[in-house]
């Protein structure tokens, strides 16, 4: 899990969901925004979120469980962030396979 201050609050996501970029993969999408003033004064500032619907799973137990696959993934890739953004992934399907191969993807799709 990642530190409170790098989750991003349901504040944040309402400004991604209705100004943001999104990026696709099969599994996964990610909608971000770019942050235009760092919020803690250092260059790699993010606020991130996991999100799965219940169309990927009625059981909350998977669903938890993806989410925390899906932070624990992305902790790996954190250095790859080219700068501060506001995030979310948002879980298309029940596959976790592929999840961090598709996060690193998307995270280079950024540059």
């Amino acid at each position: 899990m990642l530190p409170k201050k790098n989750r991003a609050s349901k504040k944040d996501l309402e400004g991604v969901f209705r100004k943001g970029l999104f990026l696709t993969s099969p599994n996964i999408t990610f909608k971000y925004l770019k942050i235009k003033n760092n919020f803690s004064g250092t260059d790699k500032n993010f606020r991130i979120s996991f999100i799965a619907p219940k169309a990927i799973s009625k059981s909350a137990v998977k669903r938890n469980f993806l989410k925390r696959r899906g932070y624990r993934l992305f902790k790996k890739h954190i250095d790859s962030l080219p700068f501060p953004i506001v995030g979310a992934f948002i879980f298309n399907k029940n596959n976790v396979e592929n999840l961090e191969d598709e996060i690193k993807k998307i995270l280079n799709k950024i540059h």
